[in-house]
């Protein structure tokens, strides 16, 4: 056995989970990248993983990897740096159990990432988002239930994967009703209801809660939705809405496009960034700050506040009377 099997399994088993903590989330997307990077060896060097020292891993061929991440699987640039910093990860774990190899592993942590341009935030108008809740048909189960989900999103802007994880127990319904994110780092965080949300989540809970461990938002068998079929159901109720909401035919809808229309609303009801912040578990206030560049309306306003250039300063003062009286004879 080489010692990249060892110290991979090493580094998943325990250094992720256990010294690092790492989520469940964080730990697939780190596996995906591994199991990307050994099929992509497999296939064009025919390496079988098994096989793999580390040394074969240097510099060229995880600079080769990102190459074949952009140009051949058409992964966008915040992809392919995603992907690096897992393979970063690994490495600097790598570093403290095969000094070695460190010359070739200072080489692999020293590709850097890519600079990439931000992408335009695309969220609902409120026109557009009553549309969508309107098309779902109530009449079914599911209907009811996906309905639920798209509300409490708009409103909460909840991540995909805190929707679809959260239980009755973490519902509060009575006097300053909130629920209870279970947000990425394993941090909780209460975000307040709306009185449109208690009445929608009562009748629900009515319907379905027999037990406060339950799913909020479960599948037909009451297991947790996948993010896949969130976005499909989304889909299926966007493409329905496009009948009232011309518009929605011109955007890519997906459910963390609702995650951003709950922060819009937020910004252009005049609520801090520091807030939204809070309210979206944003570890950082600088992160909410791009909805302020996606938010025209507010550029303007803000230029209906600034004076034309060319003015002089001072307050206006109105003619006098008695020389405008002799002017006009």
């Amino acid at each position: 056995m080489s010692a990249l099997a060892p110290t991979l399994e090493k580094y998943f088993t325990h250094h992720l989970t256990h010294a690092l903590g790492a989520s469940s989330h964080t730990i697939a997307a780190y596996r995906d990248t591994w199991r990307l990077l050994l099929g992509w060896l497999l296939s064009t060097e025919n390496r079988r993983p098994e096989t793999l020292d580390l040394q074969l891993l240097d510099s060229a061929t995880i600079s080769a990897f990102l190459l074949y991440l952009e140009q051949e699987r058409g992964n966008q640039v915040r992809t392919r740096n995603l992907r690096l910093a897992a393979l970063h990860s690994f490495f600097f774990y790598a570093a403290l159990h095969h000094p070695e190899h460190a010359d070739s592993i200072a080489r692999v942590l020293a590709i850097p990432a890519k600079r990439h341009s931000r992408t335009d935030i695309s969220y609902l108008t409120d026109i557009e988002t009553s549309a969508l809740l309107e098309s779902v048909d109530r009449t079914t189960h599911t209907g009811r239930r996906d309905r639920l989900l798209i509300l409490i999103a708009v409103s909460t802007g909840m991540r995909v994967s805190e929707l679809t994880a959260l239980a009755w127990v973490d519902v509060h319904l009575g006097v300053g009703a909130y629920v209870v994110c279970h947000g990425k780092g394993r941090k909780n965080r209460a975000t307040p209801l709306s009185r449109e949300d208690v009445a929608a989540l009562t009748v629900w809970k009515t319907e379905n809660c027999l037990d406060d461990r339950d799913l909020v938002f479960p599948t037909r068998d009451g297991t947790r939705m996948s993010t896949d079929a969130v976005a499909q159901r989304l889909k299926v109720h966007v493409a329905a809405a496009t009948t009232t909401a011309p518009t929605l035919k011109t955007k890519i809808i997906s459910p963390h496009v609702l995650r951003h229309t709950a922060a819009m609303r937020l910004l252009r009801a005049g609520i801090d960034t520091t807030v939204i912040a809070l309210w979206l578990g944003h570890e950082s206030p600088e992160t909410t700050l791009i909805y302020l560049h996606a938010d025209l309306a507010l550029k303007e306003r803000a230029l209906e506040r600034v004076r034309p250039t060319g003015i002089q300063p001072g307050r206006y003062a109105p003619e006098d009377s008695l020389i405008a009286f002799l002017e006009g004879l």
